[in-house]
């Protein structure tokens, strides 16, 4: 295992299920120990597997869930096959109640098949549950997902909303890294991943730093969270974050959110139409289209267009959910050419 020496900042929690005020806006992480102390899974948690089980069955209902089914001989990673040709693990619908069961039927084994379920909406699969735990993010509209398996490894990845990460039963630990730090963490394919987001390529159990020299740089970089039941860590838009749970049973409750108006497009679909139009330009062309999309986007400000009348702005002018459809239209005549 990595020894990573920087620790996330801790924020004091004054009263559970209450954000400390510093976390909206936050540019770094933030450990928030003990915020959903107050859950009685969490309580459930701090008596037994069997009782975040016995738990966890009460709400749910007859819902199929995604579920992951890996090996033994992997130490629980998560991850391509050797080729890359697919996935070291299969991925099939399931009930919750037979994820559990799998989960409790590996727990005595030296060297467990890997189970998991990510990304499932807690509503949908266990309703009711929020209604005794749940966090206030003060008029905030979040996802809220369950994520729950046995010991695993879930390679760094990025997500594009901010994120609490709440930890309800046994433990997780969290290396995180700036969005700056892509390069370094060699992220493999866009189009084919493990569950929809890039991940890194490096095996942080194992890091071959021969074949992952800029790694060494990234861990200079790098944060650590290490979160008990009733714990939770705020995680920025575009952090990279390693996730591990390190206990035969491990729950974790997420809620994500994204600061901006709803018309707002995914930047990932200008990502791909980048590489289609532009990363093969000659470089002196990729040049000039970084000083131009910096004038226009990533160094926008009011005084950038006020020599243009403002009547005469066009999709220069601020952008309203009525200038968005009419971009939005305008870039489909265009793409269906």
């Amino acid at each position: 295992m990595l020894t990573i020496e920087r620790k996330v900042r801790e924020l004091a929690v004054e009263q559970a299920g209450q954000l400390p005020a510093e976390v909206h806006g936050s540019s770094e992480p933030l450990l928030l120990r003990g915020l959903v102390r107050h859950w009685p899974i969490v309580r459930a948690a701090e008596e037994s597997p069997s009782a975040v089980e016995a738990y966890l069955r009460r709400y749910y209902q007859d819902a199929s869930v995604n579920a992951v089914f890996g090996e033994p001989g992997h130490q629980g990673r998560l991850f391509y096959n050797e080729d890359l040709s697919g996935m070291n693990f299969k991925a099939v619908p399931a009930r919750l109640d037979q994820v559990l069961d799998e989960i409790r039927g590996q727990s005595h084994e030296d060297d467990p098949a890997g189970v998991y379920m990510g990304s499932t909406s807690v509503d949908d699969v266990l309703p009711g549950f929020r209604s005794e735990n749940d966090i206030d993010l003060e008029g905030v509209d979040p996802l809220v997902f369950i994520w729950m398996g046995n010991r695993s490894r879930i390679a760094a990845h990025y997500d594009l909303p901010d994120n609490i990460a709440c930890c309800a039963a046994g433990r997780r630990r969290f290396t995180l890294f700036p969005p700056g730090e892509i390069a370094n963490l060699y992220p493999g394919p866009i189009d084919f991943t493990p569950a929809g987001q890039t991940i890194s390529m490096v095996d942080f159990e194992e890091p071959d730093f021969e074949r992952f020299p800029r790694f060494r740089k990234a861990l200079e970089q790098a944060q650590l969270a290490e979160l008990e039941p009733g714990d939770a860590v705020y995680i920025p838009s575009m952090w990279w974050h390693h996730v591990e749970g390190q206990r035969e049973l491990n729950v974790l409750v997420n809620y994500w959110w994204r600061p901006v108006p709803a018309w707002m497009d995914t930047p990932a679909n200008v990502l791909e139409y980048a590489l289609l139009a532009m990363r093969d330009l000659p470089k002196k062309e990729r040049e000039a289209w970084r000083a131009i999309f910096d004038f226009y986007v990533f160094d926008f400000e009011e005084e950038s267009v006020s020599h243009i009348p403002e009547n005469r702005r066009g999709v220069l002018a601020p952008m309203d959910d009525m200038l968005a459809r009419r971009l939005r239209a305008q870039l489909l005549r265009k793409l269906n050419r």
